[in-house]
């Protein structure tokens, strides 16, 4: 079977769309405006450095939430792009068993989107849904060089980015699991949670937090509390936002 995220072409992958915005792929089409690859976004900026997709986008994580520092928005804006790579790789895997290959240079991703992330593929290699496959494609391909993109320019905390990705595992999980007990595939939901289990097990996933079944509690904080109107997330370290904290736990 071609593997393809693409529901109008290919019935077989119908059930991504209902999971939600998180699970779909775009495809391009030739009215499409040119757009960055997320090995680009990754990559060292430009000459000039305000041309780079993941400083834009950061800029209008920033604008948009009112956020007092650009880390902050940084932090929210990789979590963004980890949910969306997370959430395609376990819908595929756990419902079909093979996943597509999401190498950076055939995502191009669209910077001034609004959540999720718009990402569109341009070109389809279908891959095994083996954690190993998974791991190497998201972790290896793209949530490694993003830590380390964010790290350098906007100094964000090793461990808490990596903590991002945990959380942005355990959500794209839960709502699988949630979908397909609700729509009688018992088999998909076993199979994500089994998937999900195993990647935790990754070297830099392991220390992120604990998982319990779907539900799972973090060791770091992704520092939205310090959003203006903000406040901590469900799986937060936190119990309630510090008062004054210059610095969140790492992780």
């Amino acid at each position: 079977m071609v593997l393809l995220l693409f529901v109008d072409l290919d019935p077989d992958l119908a059930a991504l769309r209902p999971l939600g915005g998180f699970f779909v792929l775009h495809a391009p089409g030739a009215a499409l405006r040119p757009l960055p690859t997320l090995a680009e976004a990754y990559g060292e900026p430009a000459s000039d450095p305000e041309g780079s997709p993941l400083v834009f986008r950061v800029r209008k994580v920033t604008n948009a939430l009112r956020a007092p520092e650009l880390r902050i928005a940084a932090s929210v804006a990789q979590q963004g792009i980890a949910a969306r790579l997370w959430s395609v790789t376990l819908g595929c895997a756990a419902l079909h068993g093979r996943v597509p290959d999401l190498d950076p240079r055939l995502l191009r991703w669209d910077p001034d989107g609004s959540a999720p992330d718009d990402l569109w593929l341009t070109e389809v290699r279908p891959l095994p849904g083996d954690p190993d496959t998974v791991a190497e494609i998201v972790v290896n391909g793209h949530l490694a060089p993003l830590t380390a993109a964010l790290h350098t320019r906007y100094r964000v905390a090793t461990g808490l980015l990596w903590g991002n990705a945990g959380s942005a595992l355990a959500g794209a999980a839960r709502q699988l699991d949630q979908w397909a007990r609700a729509n009688g595939r018992t088999d998909a939901a076993a199979r994500g949670r089994a998937l999900t289990t195993e990647l935790f097990t990754h070297p830099l996933l392991a220390g992120t937090g604990t998982l319990t079944e779907t539900a799972f509690r973090r060791r770091s904080c992704c520092l939205y509390y310090r959003v203006p109107g903000g406040g901590v997330c469900g799986d937060c370290c936190f119990t309630r936002a510090p008062r004054s904290s210059p610095r969140a736990p790492s992780g």
